[in-house]
């Protein structure tokens, strides 16, 4: 096996070649690209064929993942390592939806017993919701859930709920993140607090925007409730059941701190998702991730998922500098698809330093920005078309979103963009198409160029038949082994955010200044100056 600095240089060599046949021309020159490049895995199917790789850089993404040990790192991460080496921790979410029964270890300590039982717990408690068996203060059962979150503890469970709710859902769940206490207006607007739950999500419980938004809510509640019956409708999640239970939380389900919070959304920070969707929907999410999971560990390199839609993620950045990608989900339902995947892709891989703490000399993770089709397509797809700046594109494709029949005039336009970004339009068939509606010659080469479309841009497509619990679960794992692997190959901790906590303590030090009645001596002249006009 080659040195790492061996592959890169390869890898570098043949993304230099790669520039000089054009994406579409590979087709004929290798009949086996479409079968190489594309790969079905959990009731998913990638075609990557439409990226910019040759065969040779391909095989040589191939032989850097190989270098770089994506392998040894994986098993790594699955046999419950400290993977987490900034913060000496395993990073075990695979745990969080294996089978009952499952064996795997955090440090050399088996967890798998009591995932188990949490999981056990969170089933019979969203029954007994569902059933009314576990009702509120008053006897009433339960029509409303209030999940309160940021980050990790927000983003996962909305992305479930959006894309599972049935159309007229047995409970309304609502979510508030933001501060701003506008947010949590509009959540509790029509909610009868006799009959609402909320779920005060955070894994240290001591989460600014968390608590503030949880102190509000549990005001709304005493407002109207009886002070003995306050705790049935005010639940935690948290990895801190102590301070939840201080905080005035009835009961609190855990999770461990080998949960990253944006890794989180399998464990019982997604509590809310499994009571208004249904155990079995939820566990029938986590079954299609473990599919995934299982696929990951024992599939070969080159036909490996995740290992495929990180290649060619890194092969862009770090081949071709296109430091940016944007992720257009054909489906409604997955409109909070590219939100979420900004937090578990910018977020872990967003370094600027290697494991071992020296500067990265390649970019790391790229700017992730998206929007559901079709509507994309009216915003910001006018950029990746014709815009000077080469901007890799992901289609996430369902071929029925709604009943039965598949939704072609959606996943036609799906198709098209992808096929117009690699073919796109010479100038000079761009002035024979004035002509032919109609321009004079001298209109016609005058719009040409306006008209004119490099293509050779690159897509990836991945498709499903229906927007299933299972499809759901194995598309978020695939994005999350995606990720890991990445980081692999930059060499950098994909589980740490150092980079989140210097702003919350900072907020915390000009909090204390605007109690204090104005900016101290030793705040920079802009932020001081901010802050005297904001305090009005």
């Amino acid at each position: 096996m080659m040195s790492p600095d061996a592959a890169w240089t390869a890898f570098d060599r043949t993304a230099a070649e790669a520039g000089k046949t054009r994406i579409v021309d590979q087709f004929a020159a290798d009949p086996g690209r479409l079968a190489r490049m594309s790969v079905q895995a959990a009731g998913l199917y990638l075609d990557l064929s439409k990226q910019s790789w040759t065969k040779a850089a391909f095989d040589a993404c191939l032989d850097l993942a190989r270098a770089c040990d994506v392998e040894g790192r994986r098993n790594a991460l699955f046999a419950g390592e400290a993977v987490n080496l900034t913060e000496g921790r395993a990073v075990l979410h695979p745990a969080l939806r294996a089978a009952a029964g499952a064996d795997f270890q955090a440090l050399g300590e088996p967890v798998s017993a009591e995932v188990d039982a949490v999981r056990a717990d969170m089933k019979a408690y969203a029954e007994a919701v569902r059933s009314g068996a576990e009702a509120g203060a008053t006897g009433k059962p339960f029509k409303a859930i209030v999940h309160v979150g940021i980050g990790g503890s927000d983003l996962g469970p909305r992305v479930v709920w959006d894309a599972l709710r049935p159309l007229e859902p047995t409970i309304d769940l609502r979510f508030v993140a933001n501060i701003d206490p506008r947010d949590m207006a509009e959540a509790l607007t029509g909610l009868d607090p006799e009959t609402t739950l909320v779920v005060v999500v955070s894994k240290t419980f001591t989460t600014q925007e968390t608590l503030a938004n949880a102190e509000a809510a549990k005001a709304w509640l005493a407002a109207a409730l009886p002070a003995d019956g306050m705790t049935k409708h005010f639940i935690g999640v948290t990895a801190a059941p102590d301070k939840a239970a201080s905080f005035g939380c009835g009961r609190t389900f855990a999770f461990r701190d080998w949960v990253g919070g944006r890794y989180s959304l399998w464990s019982a920070v997604s509590l809310s998702c499994a009571i208004a969707l249904g155990w079995e929907v939820f566990e029938a999410m986590l079954a299609g991730a473990a599919e995934m999971d299982d696929h990951f560990v024992a599939a070969p390199l080159e036909t490996n998922a995740p290992v495929l839609l990180a290649l060619a993620q890194v092969f862009n950045v770090d081949g071709l500098n296109r430091p940016a990608r944007t992720v257009a989900p054909y489906a409604h339902a997955l409109r909070r698809l590219p939100s979420f995947l900004q937090q578990l892709e910018m977020e872990s891989n967003g370094k600027r330093v290697h494991r071992d703490g020296t500067p990265v000399t390649r970019q790391t993770c790229p700017v992730v920005f998206g929007e559901p089709g079709t509507n994309g397509q009216h915003a910001f797809f006018q950029q990746i078309h014709q815009g000077p700046k080469v901007v890799p594109a992901e289609f996430v494709i369902v071929a029925r979103t709604h009943d039965d029949a598949p939704e072609s005039p959606l996943w036609s336009n799906a198709l098209a963009q992808g096929q117009a970004l690699m073919l796109g339009k010479t100038t000079e068939a761009a002035k024979a198409e004035g002509l032919a509606q109609g321009l004079s010659e001298e209109e016609a080469t005058r719009l040409a160029p306006h008209r004119t479309f490099t293509g050779d841009r690159p897509s990836t497509a991945i498709v499903m038949d229906r927007l299933t619990p299972g499809a759901l679960g194995a598309l978020i794992a695939l994005y999350e082994h995606k990720t890991f692997v990445e980081g692999v190959i930059w060499d950098i901790n994909s589980f740490d955010q150092w980079g989140v906590e210097l702003g919350k303590v900072l907020a915390k030090a000009i909090l204390k200044d605007v109690h204090a009645g104005g900016p101290s001596p030793d705040l920079d002249p802009s932020t001081a100056a901010l802050m005297t006009r904001l305090m009005g």
